[in-house]
């Protein structure tokens, strides 16, 4: 019943988990489980979050790995896969390499310290699922939707409405791609294998779950030493012969329970004839782990001063252009995992996932481009479904104070001065009026610009038709001036027919 249970709701927090990356009509705009993934919750250091997990784990064991992990979950879709296509697969005890699994979390630590934020979004679970949600479920959810919207349309029905397809980012998409083989190999083959050996989530709770109050616990008096459970635990965490169980690894998947004829197994709460047992185990920590942990430290306190030099960025002419509400670079490159819900909830299709705009450590993280539209002024979506606190809530008002980037004009290639010619679709799509129309030559109107009222939409770069105008990213966002602040400038309004 408890396996039931647990994966009756782990397919429901999956799906809505997917429809929430998917979703292209709005209906989950602020999502409420992507606000409760450990990865996000960390880097963006949301304390109730935390502790709340954390607390859960320490009731509870590594139910987050099995019910509200998507990337869990989705490991665990690959095994019940393979199980269809092989009956008599079976598993069995490994033990620990806690080598491995520090060694891989250490090495997360130091990256992100210094600034290769790209390298723990690469491994992160929920970043990880986010990535292939966008970038390979995404399309074919929309392929179907344009399907059964041409079909209805030829009833006359007009209820679904056709949406462009088309690939984001290179980069993106073959790391998607890439993640889904790696996973689904590992899963496939070695059940959860990954979770408790790269996973630096599955890491961190597993180091809880040691001392959680509801375990799975092995009755000696009916254990028969079958096997059973341990062929069936695909954490490989069940040592039969020994009747233990590595708490550290185990998922509460509950798939020992139902193997277990007699009865053996269950998911209990700590006896108080175990109580000397729990302590006398807490107590003994291996040492070799604690001096692990604190040169882990040591080392990750200095390395970004050895390379703060080598984690600059990548210099280019153009300054890139964060999200607003993301206040920084900086602030972007240290909490962003690449995660791409923003990405997939942007309606104006203005974030892209970054290739080297940001340097190396910020990789597939959200850069505003303005080559398919320009953002909303009145839009703040993406600043609300961010779970990890790289982009900072923003209410309309505060985005139409915030100044993620600056207009910059080339007179010497506006059309106006090239060929003496009529324009102002720059001026017309500007919502401050940061680009207004001055008197040129010969009756002609020419823009100019006041950067200082400008909010980075680049409603003037995507309309403008030889990118005269563009906006150069500030690196920390400022507040922009009121337009009714600026006195000085008198504007008319031009009809060019766009």
């Amino acid at each position: 019943m408890l396996r039931k249970i647990r994966t009756a709701v782990a397919i429901a927090v999956i799906a809505i988990l997917t429809f929430g990356f998917i979703d292209f009509a709005g209906v989950l705009d602020n999502p409420l489980l992507q606000k409760i993934q450990f990865g996000p919750a960390l880097l963006s250091l949301s304390a109730v979050t935390l502790v709340c997990l954390i607390a859960a784990t320490l009731i509870f064991g590594r139910l987050y790995c099995s019910v509200i992990c998507p990337l869990g979950i989705f490991q665990d879709f690959f095994n019940w896969l393979s199980r269809k296509f092989d009956k008599k697969k079976k598993f069995g005890y490994k033990p620990e390499q806690p080598w491995l699994r520090w060694g891989v979390l250490t090495v997360l630590v130091i990256a992100w310290l210094c600034g290769f934020t790209f390298l723990v979004g690469l491994v992160e679970p929920y970043s990880a699922y986010g990535r292939m949600a966008d970038e390979l479920f995404r399309p074919v959810y929309l392929f179907g939707n344009n399907l059964l919207a041409a079909i209805c349309e030829k009833f006359g029905n007009y209820s679904f409405f056709k949406v462009a397809i088309s690939l984001k980012s290179i980069t993106a998409f073959v790391v998607a791609i890439l993640t889904l083989l790696v996973i689904g190999h590992f899963s496939y083959h070695y059940g959860r294998t990954w979770c408790n050996t790269i996973c630096p989530i599955g890491t961190l709770l597993g180091f809880f779950s040691r001392f959680s109050l509801f375990k799975m616990r092995i009755d000696a008096n009916k254990c028969n030493h079958c096997l059973a459970c341990q062929r069936k635990c695909k954490a490989y965490c069940i040592d039969s012969v020994s009747q233990k169980i590595d708490y550290s690894r185990c998922v509460d998947c509950f798939d020992c329970i139902d193997a277990c004829r007699q009865k053996a197994i269950s998911y209990s709460p700590i006896k108080s004839k175990d109580i000397s047992r729990f302590q006398a185990s807490a107590d003994s920590v291996d040492e070799s782990k604690r001096q692990f942990l604190k040169s882990t430290l040591v080392i990750a306190a200095l390395a970004p001063a050895a390379l703060e030099a080598k984690v600059t960025g990548v210099k280019d002419t153009r300054v890139p252009m964060s999200p607003p509400g993301s206040v920084s670079h900086k602030n972007l490159l240290n909490h962003c995992t690449a995660c791409h819900l923003c990405v997939s909830k942007c309606p104006s299709h203005v974030l892209k996932p970054a290739g080297m705009e940001y340097g190396l450590g910020g990789i597939m993280q959200p850069v505003m481009k303005f080559d398919d539209g320009y953002c909303n002024y009145d839009c703040n979506l993406c600043s609300q479904v961010c779970p990890a606190g790289a982009i900072k809530p923003l209410t309309v008002e505060q985005k139409h104070s915030t100044q993620p980037g600056r207009v910059v004009f080339n007179k010497n290639i506006c059309v106006v001065n090239v060929n003496r010619t009529s324009c102002g679709a720059c001026a017309e799509h500007c919502p401050v009026q940061a680009i207004h129309m001055v008197p040129f030559e010969g009756g002609l109107t020419i823009p100019e610009t006041t950067p200082d009222l400008c909010v980075g939409c680049g409603g003037c770069e995507f309309i403008c038709p030889v990118k005269a105008v563009h906006i150069e990213g500030n690196p920390i966002h400022l507040e922009a001036k009121a337009p009714e602040q600026d006195t000085g400038i008198q504007t008319t309004d031009f009809d060019f027919g766009f």
